[in-house]
């Protein structure tokens, strides 16, 4: 008798957590249709803004005209000059893999501005700002970075844009740099004389990666398709494999460190090419399933930890005003200039996210003011 009530406990808590995870998933793949674009604001100063209302193709972006924010004491308001996408634009425009609208917004998204990297010139200040003044030139990262206005405050993710960089070019650091930096450094714990290799070394984190890894002294080897190869060279590594020619986890060469922006391997064949005690740093990875996208990549590498000695480990990158200083320093000092793909004006935003959408960019792709 206790067995069978044991039993039947148990099986009524399973179909609990299954109407659960069942229940959540209809909730996650739900889309809320697209509302009529939002009339211009009757009341403040107009500017044009790129903003999604529900998740779809790029199709559902629309140029509007909204109210310019105006800054809180400790904000400042920036005119921006250019802005730069990331996968992760592509992401927030689709709300795909589903997880993300956990956060993003169920149904559709919370926040319906896009864009996070931008460069412009500080048109005002709040009262309590004492880093800087109108005219200042600027970079870095904020939500809502596709539009002519963005307010940010002062010691969150914007510092001064080097002087040897264009607003285009600076616009081009902010996530990917920083992922590279923070990949590379801290956890991948870079040092000199190392063996990198960069899978996927074309692309927006790549390009960065490459130069970075060469400042800090590594010895680079860079993955690419056949027309990257010179592009890859260009940039100081030391080697470079054509993945349409070479499998680089065949070849018998080890390193102490793999950025892996790709996932184009499985974990285990990735895991010959690492030295013993080689750390893999997983950036990104395949994006076919639409429920977990590259997290799937990360959870196999979770399950397959305690069996292996190698490290492998997953991060999301976080922009600080420090590692922004950090890239500054380098892009001063000569050491790293960003690969600018193509670039298109604000008004033919959603061309530049079915780009990126592609996977084809070489190095960033920018959105120019007009």
């Amino acid at each position: 008798m206790t067995m069978t009530l044991r039993k039947r406990i148990l099986v009524g808590l399973l179909a609990l957590v299954l109407l659960a995870l069942a229940t959540l998933a209809v909730a996650l793949s739900y889309e809320s249709p697209c509302p009529a674009p939002a009339p211009p604001p009757a009341g403040g100063t107009p500017m044009q803004a790129v903003v999604h209302r529900c998740y779809g193709t790029a199709d559902v972006l629309h140029l509007e005209t909204i109210a310019r924010p105006t800054p809180k004491d400790n904000e400042i308001l920036v005119k921006v000059h250019a802005a730069s996408v990331n996968p992760l634009d592509v992401h927030s425009t689709t709300g795909k893999p589903y997880i993300m609208r956990l956060s993003s917004g169920l149904g559709a998204p919370d926040n319906p501005r896009l864009g996070v990297d931008f460069a412009g010139t500080v048109e005002a200040v709040g009262t309590q700002v004492t880093r800087f003044k109108p005219g200042d030139a600027v970079f870095g990262g904020r939500n809502g970075a596709l539009a002519d206005y963005l307010v940010v405050r002062e010691d969150r993710a914007v510092v001064p844009k080097p002087s040897n960089l264009s607003f285009e070019q600076a616009a081009a650091l902010p996530i990917a740099a920083v992922t590279a930096l923070q990949g590379l450094r801290d956890h991948g714990h870079l040092r000199p004389g190392h063996k990198v290799l960069i899978n996927g070394a074309s692309g927006g984190v790549g390009t960065v990666a490459v130069q970075i890894a060469k400042a800090y002294g590594a010895e680079v080897t860079g993955v690419c398709s056949t027309r990257n190869l010179d592009l890859v060279r260009s940039l100081g590594a030391d080697h470079v494999i054509d993945y349409t020619q070479e499998n680089f986890t065949e070849g018998g060469a080890q390193y102490d460190l793999i950025l892996d922006n790709v996932g184009s391997h499985s974990l285990l064949d990735t895991r010959r090419a690492l030295k013993p005690d080689g750390i893999l740093v997983i950036v990104s990875g395949p994006k076919r399933d639409p429920w977990l996208g590259p997290l799937a990549r990360v959870i196999q590498a979770a399950l397959l930890a305690p069996f292996v000695d190698q490290e492998m480990t997953k991060f999301l990158a976080e922009l600080t005003p420090a590692d922004l200083a950090v890239l500054a320093d380098l892009a001063q000092a000569g050491k790293l200039t960003p690969v600018i793909d193509r670039r298109y004006p604000l008004r033919e935003a959603a061309e530049a996210i079915r780009y990126v959408e592609t996977g084809r960019a070489r190095g960033k792709v920018i959105v120019e003011m007009n």
